[in-house]
């Protein structure tokens, strides 16, 4: 559960940077165009805070992280999501640079993809973690019906 914590504080921190950052180097560079910078701050914000907050309370009520699979989820899905936000970083600075990219734009465009197929990893993971929690509370139901957890579900 800590874990989960301090993944969700971490992105909270670099969401709320992100925002300032692209505020502030775009006002800096004079550019007053769409750049990638200005969707970073959301991304970070819902896809690193609110997953992780969101994954902390149900860990209250299944015990996913005692889940086998559970730790290496996590991490396969922030590996992705800070190849995907390190990717808008690029492609941000570039289109507020103005320069010609040090990659083709489809490279770019190429390894962003990797990072959501690494998160869409993640997730799927996770997703079988909370199936395996929720069957397991489920036998646990039917095999003692007369359990807290039962009487909870029963008054649903």
């Amino acid at each position: 559960m800590k874990t989960l914590y301090n993944l969700a504080l971490t992105w909270l921190i670099l969401g709320l940077v992100a925002g300032v950052f692209y505020r502030e180097w775009t006002k800096f560079a004079g550019f007053t165009g769409d750049t990638q910078l200005s969707t970073m701050h959301t991304h970070m914000l819902t896809l690193g805070v609110i997953v992780h907050l969101v994954l902390l309370a149900l860990d209250r009520g299944f015990a996913l992280t005692g889940h086998k699979l559970f730790t290496g989820a996590i991490w396969v899905y922030n590996g992705g999501l800070a190849l995907t936000v390190t990717l808008m970083t690029v492609r941000g600075l570039l289109q507020v640079d103005g320069g010609e990219p040090p990659l083709p734009d489809a490279a770019i465009s190429g390894m962003a993809g990797l990072g959501h197929i690494i998160m869409a990893l993640g997730l799927a993971l996770l997703f079988k973690v909370l199936s395996d929690r929720i069957n397991r509370v489920s036998v646990a139901e039917r095999q003692n019906p007369g359990s807290p957890s039962a009487a909870m579900s029963s008054s649903r």
